[in-house]
Formats: C-alpha cells, sequence, structure tokens
C-alpha cells in the first residue's frame, strides 16, 4: 500500500506552514504534502500458521509503505484503536529536522496516544532512502506495529547505480507469547526471559511446524496467508531490493540461492558498491542491494533468511524468488542454502567493516571531536531485577518526556546530574561475568553543546552468563553518524583512535556492536532536540539499554500544545 496526497485537507499549525513555505523555497522545487489516516488496533493473525493477536494498521500486518519524495511532508493522524494500551509511532531514520516532537517516542518527545485519541505526526522527509517506522511503546514492535518508507530522490537525480524495477522485503522475528507476557517475564523479580522467535517472518509471513501447536484451532497450515512470500523477477531484469530488519531480537543472515547481491545503499547512504553471497542485517538496519535476474530462468530459487549471532532455536525463514512465468509457488528443486555458521563473529565483523561511503558521495567526518563518551554495554542487578545498563546505569524514561520537561523548566522531572560518560575501563576485564553486578536506574541525560562534535565509543562485555557476550544494534535518533572503526576486544582510548577511517566512513542511523568488540561513532550535535540513543533489541531496551541526549534545547521552537498531557505537563494545558 503507498501513500497518496488526497483531497482532503487537514489543520495544520501556522508555525508548520510557515516552515514549509521556508524549505519549500529554500529547495526551489514543488514538494507534496501526503495525508494519511491510521488506525492501530488488535487483530487475529496467522502470520506463521498459528494464530494470535497482532497489532494492525488499517487491518494491514505488516503496515502499509509509505512512499514520499525527498523534500515532502507528511501528515499522518494516529487514532490508538487498542482498547486497553497506550500507543507511540517511531519514523526510524527521518530526523526530524524542526519537528523534534514528532519523533514518535514516549517519554522522550511525546506523551503517549491514549486509547481511543488521535495524534497527528507532521514532518518533512529530507533524506532520500529506506527507512522504517514502528512502534515506540513499550514491546509493541514485536507485536507487529512496523512498516517501510521509501523515500525517492527527486526527479533528475541521478543515482549511482542503475536498475529496471524495485521490490521491498521487511525481516522480522515472530513470537507466540503476547508481548505483554514478554514484558511482565522480562519484568518480574523472577526473570522470565522472551526465549527464542517461533518462526522468521519475510514480508510478514512464514512457517510454523502445526504439529507443535496441539491441534488446528490455533495452527492450520494449508492456511494460505502463511504461504511462503513470493518474489517475482522477470529474467535479465536488473532490481534494487529495499530490505529492512524490524527484528526484536534477532541478528539475521540473509541469501538469495544462486545470487549476488551488491550493497549500493546502507540507512539512506550511497554506499561503495560489495558484492556479497549473504548479508549480515542487525535490527533497524536498512539496506538497498542490486539484484541481476540472470541465473537459470526455468525454475525458482530460495530466499533464506537465519538467525546468527545467538545459537538458533529458530527454523530456517524462506521465501520464493519466481523467475516469471514460472508458477510463483512452485517450491525450487534444492533445499534452502545454509549460509554462515551462527557463531562466527569474524565473518560478521569483517562484513561490517567493508561497508563505507560512495567516492562521489561521501562527506567526511571532522577530523577532531570535542567530547568523547565511552559507554559499557552489559548487564545488572538492580535490587534484585534484571536489567541492561550503560556504565552501570539503567535507563527508566521519566512520566514527563524530556523534552516537554526542559522546554517548559519542569526540573523536578528527571535527575538533573549528567548521565555517566565513562566507566574504569583501565580495570575492566570485558570477558568475565561482572564482579560487582549491581547497578542503578538512572533517568539522567547526557547534554551536548550545539553543533559540537561528539565520539560515542560502544564497549560489549560478557553478560551475567558465563562466555557470553551479545549483538546490540544501536539507533540514533534526530542524527546520522560516521562509523569510524570497529574493533575486537577492549578498547584503547590511547590506540584505537590511530586507526579510525576519517576518509569515506559510512553514515548511518544504527550500527551493530559485535560481541567483545567495540564501535566507534561520530556525530555533529546540530539538530535541536531531545534525542534516544539505544540498543534496538526490543527487550533490551525494555530492561534499561538506552540513554538520551539534549541538543540546544533553547533553539527549539515552541512546542505544539497537542504534544501535552501526560505526567506534570498536564497542568500546563490550558482549558
Amino acid at each position: 500500500m503507498t501513500s497518496s496526497s488526497g483531497d482532503h485537507r487537514r489543520r495544520v499549525e501556522p508555525i508548520f506552514i510557515i516552515f514549509l513555505c521556508l524549505c519549500a523555497v529554500s529547495s526551489g522545487v514543488d514538494s507534496a504534502v501526503h495525508h494519511l489516516k491510521w488506525e492501530i488496533k488488535y487483530e487475529y493473525r496467522s502470520p506463521d500458521c498459528f494464530q494470535k493477536l497482532a497489532v494492525t494498521v488499517n487491518g494491514d500486518n505488516p503496515g502499509p509503505t509509505i512512499t514520499a519524495t525527498q523534500g515532502d511532508t507528511l501528515v499522518i493522524e494516529v487514532t490508538n484503536g487498542l482498547h486497553s494500551e497506550n500507543t507511540a509511532i517511531h519514523w526510524h531514520g527521518i530526523r526530524q529536522r524542526g519537528t523534534p516532537w514528532s519523533d514518535g517516542t514516549e517519554g522522550v518527545t511525546q506523551c503517549p496516544i491514549l486509547p481511543g485519541e488521535t495524534f497527528t505526526y507532521r514532518f518533512v522527509v529530507d533524506q532520500a532512502g529506506t527507512y522504517i517506522y514502528h512502534a515506540h511503546y513499550g514491546m509493541q514492535r514485536t507485536a507487529g506495529l512496523y512498516g517501510l518508507i521509501r523515500v525517492l530522490v527527486r526527479n533528475g537525480t541521478i543515482e549511482p547505480f542503475s536498475y529496471d524495477k524495485e521490490r521491498s522485503l521487511i525481516l522480522n522475528d515472530w513470537w507466540h507469547k503476547s508481548t505483554m507476557e514478554q514484558a511482565t517475564g522480562l519484568s518480574s523479580l523472577k526473570f522470565g526471559w522472551v526465549g527464542e522467535p517461533q518462526s522468521l517472518l519475510i514480508n510478514g509471513r512464514g512457517r510454523y511446524n502445526c504439529s507443535l501447536a496441539g491441534g488446528t484451532d490455533v495452527c492450520n497450515a494449508t492456511n494460505p496467508g502463511c504461504s511462503p512470500f513470493v518474489l517475482t523477477m522477470v529474467p535479465g531484469n536488473t532490481y534494487r531490493l529495499r530490505i529492512a530488519s524490524v527484528a526484536s531480537l534477532s541478528a539475521l543472515n540473509l541469501e538469495i540461492e544462486g545470487h549476488n547481491m551488491t550493497i549500493v545503499e546502507a540507512d539512506g547512504h550511497y554506499t561503495q558498491p560489495i558484492v556479497v553471497k549473504n548479508l549480515n542485517i542487525y535490527s533497524g538496519e536498512t539496506y538497498s542491494v542490486i539484484v541481476k535476474a540472470n541465473q537459470d530462468p526455468s525454475r525458482n530459487y530460495w530466499v533464506r533468511l537465519n538467525v546468527v549471532s545467538r545459537k538458533p532455536g529458530t527454523p530456517t525463514g524462506v521465501a520464493i524468488l519466481n523467475y516469471y512465468p514460472n508458477h510463483p509457488k512452485k517450491s525450487p528443486p534444492t533445499i534452502p542454502p545454509t549460509g554462515p555458521l551462527w557463531n562466527d563473529t569474524v565473518y560478521r565483523f569483517n562484513q561490517s567493516k567493508l561497508i563505507k561511503s560512495h567516492p562521489n558521495y561521501t562527506e567526511a567526518p571532522p577530523r577532531t571531536s570535542d567530547r568523547v563518551i565511552l559507554l559499557l554495554n552489559t548487564q545488572n542487578k538492580v535490587n534484585g531485577f534484571v536489567r541492561w545498563s550503560i556504565n552501570n546505569a539503567s535507563f527508566v524514561p521519566p512520566t514527563t518526556p524530556y523534552l516537554i520537561a526542559i522546554k517548559e523548566n519542569l526540573r523536578n522531572v528527571f535527575d538533573q546530574n549528567p548521565a555517566p560518560g565513562t566507566y574504569g575501563y583501565q580495570n575492566y576485564d570485558i570477558y568475565s561475568v561482572p564482579q560487582n553486578s549491581n547497578g542503578t536506574l538512572s533517568n539522567s541525560i547526557y547534554r551536548l553543546e550545539f553543533n559540537s562534535t561528539v565520539d560515542v565509543i560502544l564497549q560489549n562485555a560478557n553478560t551475567m552468563n558465563v562466555n557470553n557476550s551479545e549483538t546490540h544494534p544501536w539507533h540514533l535518533h534526530g542524527h546520522d553518524f560516521w562509523v569510524l572503526g570497529f574493533g575486537l576486544g577492549k578498547f584503547d582510548p590511547d590506540v584505537d583512535p590511530k586507526s579510525y577511517n576519517l576518509i569515506d566512513p559510512i553514515l548511518k542511523n544504527t550500527v551493530a556492536v559485535h560481541p567483545y568488540g567495540w564501535t566507534a561513532l561520530r556525530f555533529r550535535a546540530d539538530n535541536p532536540g531531545l534525542w534516544a540513543f539505544h540498543c534496538h533489541v526490543e527487550a533490551h531496551f525494555f530492561i534499561g539499554m538506552g540513554a538520551v541526549f539534549e541538543v540546544g534545547a533553547d533553539r527549539i521552537n515552541k512546542l505544539p500544545s497537542y504534544i501535552l498531557g501526560c505526567g506534570e505537563s498536564r497542568r500546563l494545558i490550558k482549558t
């Protein structure tokens, strides 16, 4: 489903009209306004043949694909029809310049949308590329509230690659337990982990072994809604394949049997063309790859999806690459390719290092930074509860969103002390279970000087389980960052910065930190707002693995009144 700019008109705040006019004048092109009306509901779905409640958008799961052109404006009226749950939607990768209150991050930029209420998001898609949207309240992304955003280049713009047609793949992991059950286990003193997903979905379709479900009333293998997704290609054509991972837990590896993929875009930025047999993709990442339909056209081929970086407890996910005019549901004559070993960290690490900016579209990073923040990723216990933490502080957002609290000078809402910017790295053993696993809850933030250059070093370590370090995909709201480098082992601030890539590092908004490794990021804090920075594994962020950056709050325009209504902001509403 594609968005369109309908004939009906919506009320737009005067300050927003001025902002749009300025954008149109500065760009020198006509920009469209797309009006969408969405209703978020629970409905029974069987994406892997097993019936359960899933979150739908206008009846769709995954939600409708949004298509717009760079510079266009999206006006999306979201009505919460979940009856007993709040919600919020984050437009992942859209930088929200001038509209930080539309970032869709409950507790950071907005109050949640209450059941039965409607919230209108208004923002400009200022950068072409492949993006996603998803729930940013509780663990609703796990329940299926997600979709794809395609931002096309303006007419006349030449991209550094060519293709005949375009296709999209949304990759996800899927559980049969409800998100309420999962959240309750994570929040209990007797900790209950979410476990491995039951299925892997490609464009909302997977296949569960119904013999394990105990009856056809809950699982029906003949349901056409869970037949494999069919990716149809015409022999001889070249395709741009937009790929997005909205996985809640799993690092994934994607392979198209018999076909190479050439990576050409990552998180909205053009890359040096890289030919790969299979693609490692982490939660929150998006890629475009070029695929040529140049194999034997008399048969179909497997599209194979596996879990990596965790010992797989989930069957391989499959779709079918159909060479037209073969029958689209005819299974390939082979078994799906096996792909790399799940625990081959070096393989994944090396592929991450290969991804660099395209030479004709390279924006080199500043040579130096004004500030370095060193963040240790690990587990802790707080009052006996299992938590994920950075620098032993486990994040808990306040009931009044930071954006409102700071703009309205509500100082009692959150801890005014600065968040911890480093840890005792000199003596910390990243390969051992922490000797002191006790941490603290925190809602303090990092205050960044506007227009400063900030380095963030993400250091991975052992969890509270012996010989265990997990992959963490970190996502930054409101900004893109340069990926200066990756390393295996403990980051040395005196040695490792000398090997940073300052020539052609890729710009991204989401990047992986590999087991027992580190990843170095650099970004300009040049977008006024309050921006979440967190692990994109749903369960990890839910129990504390995140932070908030304040950037130029004094430069933010007056907040629209419609974002108020929770916590201390209730008393600001004029009746």
